[in-house]
């Protein structure tokens, strides 16, 4: 599988049957779509609202049994809610990365998936780190996902550093590697808001250094690995 099959999100099928293996008629589906809608109310809710499923099922107006029908448990819910979000990745940075950059517009070209990548993580902020955060606590489900979804700019980066795709032990992987790292952390760093109520801040300003200095990075990166895979 190449990468711009990779990087596309598939969308998600639709469900024909609950957890019992009950067929899920118009009401069902409803009742899955009234979930699926409470959770999202909650994460663009208060942030010291707990995202929990008795949470969930309180917004829904439902009972705990009824939710258990169509959700084992937070991260199957949490995972539904991001398919949905990870089906706009294309439009919102992925797509920059496709076509080759050329080396005159490395930095402009850079900057402007740097830029992309961090508003796709302003729009959806909470959901991605409320995901990384449960993956960092080695939630199976949320590391899978999180994994996965940089594998594909991973594959991008390679190919933007004229790297091989079929050798995943090279050093060009290696950088693309690195280069996936720092773009994460810095996305995470400027879209953190219980960070910067500690700093007492909002990176109003400090926040667009961080994205300059990364597309800066990632210009470097890439540049560089190209005269070393001509050399």
């Amino acid at each position: 599988m190449d990468a711009v099959t990779t990087a596309k999100q598939k969308p998600a099928k639709a469900l024909s049957h609950n957890l019992n293996g009950q067929r899920l008629g118009r009401k069902g589906q409803a009742t899955r779509e009234r979930i699926l809608a409470a959770t999202n109310e909650l994460l663009a809710g208060p942030a010291d609202v707990q995202i929990t499923l008795s949470a969930v099922a309180r917004n829904a107006g439902l009972g705990m049994t009824s939710l258990y029908l169509y959700f084992n448990d937070l991260t199957e819910l949490l995972l539904a809610v991001l398919d949905p979000v990870m089906a706009t990745t294309e439009e919102s940075y992925v797509s920059l990365l496709r076509e080759r950059w050329p080396d005159e517009e490395l930095g402009e070209r850079a900057l402007a998936f740097v830029t992309g990548y961090h508003g796709f993580w302003v729009k959806h902020s909470r959901l991605l780190h409320l995901r990384n955060n449960m993956a960092d606590q080695r939630d199976e489900g949320m590391l899978l996902h999180r994994v996965r979804s940089a594998q594909p700019l991973m594959r991008l980066f390679v190919e933007q550093m004229d790297g091989n795709l079929e050798d995943p032990g090279s050093p060009v992987f290696s950088m693309a590697t690195a280069l996936m790292t720092g773009l994460e952390r810095v996305v995470t760093v400027t879209t953190d808001t219980t960070l910067q109520d500690l700093l007492h801040a909002r990176f109003s300003s400090s926040h667009r250094h961080l994205l300059h200095a990364e597309a800066r990075l990632l210009e470097l990166g890439i540049r560089d690995t190209r005269v070393r895979v001509k050399g």
